[in-house]
């Protein structure tokens, strides 16, 4: 009998276009586990904001996985930090679908610390365990960005709730398991390491030639590829300042992809316009692209054109973007921080370097170019590794093992058997904005 699971992720829809604000390794996450995940034997519904009035409320999205977009807020991006106010409703939506629909969840995963609250208000009304991955933590987040932080200062004691309400936690790698042990007294017992993985159906070697052909770049050049969120706490700017080392390499280029726009707006975007204007200050405006957004299908053809990947943000929980870039057979050169130093192997796949070091990572890009053997064999060991460790495959199976260790212990209360109490409080909490959900 197949095992019906709701996966929570209220500002990452697996349908999102990735490369904005709020779209990134959370998206992908959601989207790549659940695929996985069916072919183990789950019904899989994900549930997400809706931001668009044109949305349906649920899409099939492939066998075995829907979509449902729930009312919570305005029908409109919302930044993720000003979501927190409109979780009770989310929270109301959903058991009200669950109800309707009579829908017996074995168990709920919740992706951030908003589907947490959502997870945790879902046990308390109906009895489905849940298991959570923070993807991220706010004390974590505060030590780096400090008052530039915009989350509500809420999300602590909600952080540290669910850190002692949920059935299970799963920390993406070992930095993130000590944080949660350190900042938040989380007992070990009750956390799992489970990484992030990567598609081997959307990224995998290709000709170098044939890449760079298909975006127009030359064979001669030495070419350095930026990838992701367009955000101050990735390091781009770092990046960029790097450039200024490398100006005895002939015909080199950095590739910054992503943004909101397919096209850099610099007038639109502040953080853009901000990194363009310290390349100029850098004498590297020469250098450096700025190429803007691009889709899932396009994003290999730049791992695969380059040389190396680079990813020096001031933190990073996990960072699926360097495993993208190893399963094309492209090395990476990353911080030595959270979940790069745990999937990038120093000297073997890849360098790490201390964030905020431009001249640091100069010099290991340096050594990565100036020996065509030590070049070969970090592309070698990067494919390699990637495959064995952090397929989603391997991932969904882990996950699987532990839904099994959650729900193998946990008697759960069909949802069909709401109490009365709980129905009057839902009717209540919805009054006259019930919403009928039209299920294919």
């Amino acid at each position: 009998m197949k095992k019906r699971i709701a996966f929570i992720s209220e500002h990452a829809s697996p349908l999102a276009v990735l490369g904005g604000v709020d779209s990134g390794g959370q998206n992908v996450y959601v989207a790549e586990i659940c695929k996985s995940l069916t072919q183990l034997g789950y019904l899989i519904d994900v549930f997400t904001r809706r931001d668009d009035e044109s949305l349906p409320q649920v899409v099939c999205w492939l066998p075995n996985i829907r979509v449902v977009h729930l009312d919570a807020g305005p029908a409109r991006e919302v930044p993720k930090e000003a979501l927190l106010g409109y979780m009770e409703e989310f929270t109301g939506s959903m058991i009200h679908f669950i109800h309707q629909y009579q829908l017996d969840y074995d168990l709920v995963h919740a992706n951030f610390f908003m589907s947490g609250l959502v997870a945790s208000g879902i046990k308390k009304r109906l009895g489905i365990p849940y298991v959570i991955t923070f993807h991220a933590l706010g004390k974590i987040r505060m030590i780096h960005q400090k008052e530039k932080d915009a989350f509500p200062a809420e999300r602590l004691d909600i952080e540290q709730m669910l850190v002692n309400d949920a059935d299970f936690i799963i920390a993406e790698c070992p930095q993130d398991k000590q944080d949660l042990i350190q900042h938040y007294h989380a007992n070990p017992s009750r956390i799992t390491i489970i990484p992030c993985g990567f598609s081997s159906e959307e990224f995998y070697p290709y000709s170098k030639v044939k890449a760079r052909q298909r975006l127009g770049l030359k064979m001669d050049e030495v070419v350095l590829l930026q990838l992701g969120r367009v955000v101050p706490r990735k390091g781009i700017d770092n990046v960029i300042r790097a450039m200024r080392f490398l100006k005895n390499i002939p015909r080199i280029k950095l590739l910054v992809v992503g943004g909101s726009e397919e096209k850099p707006d610099f007038a639109k975007d502040a953080e853009l316009r901000r990194l363009k204007d310290i390349a100029e200050l850098e004498e590297v405006s020469a250098a450096v692209e700025f190429v803007g957004r691009r889709n899932r299908q396009q994003l290999r053809y730049y791992y695969q054109a380059a040389d190396f990947f680079i990813s020096t943000p001031w933190y990073e929980p996990f960072g699926i973007t360097p495993l993208e870039a190893m399963a094309c057979g492209t090395p990476v050169v990353g911080s030595d921080v959270g979940g790069i130093k745990y999937t990038v192997l120093d000297g073997k796949t890849g360098f790490l370097v201390p964030p905020h070091n431009p001249k640091a990572l100069a010099e290991a890009l340096m050594e990565g170019v100036s020996c065509p053997e030590k070049y070969r064999q970090l592309c070698q060991n990067a494919l390699k590794h990637v495959n064995e460790n952090f397929t989603w495959e391997y991932v969904a199976e882990k996950a699987h093992q532990l839904y099994d260790k959650v729900t193998s212990r946990t008697q759960i209360k069909p949802v069909y058997l709401l109490h009365v109490e709980q129905s009057k409080k839902l009717r209540k909490h919805q009054g006259s904005n019930t919403v009928t959900y039209a299920i294919p």
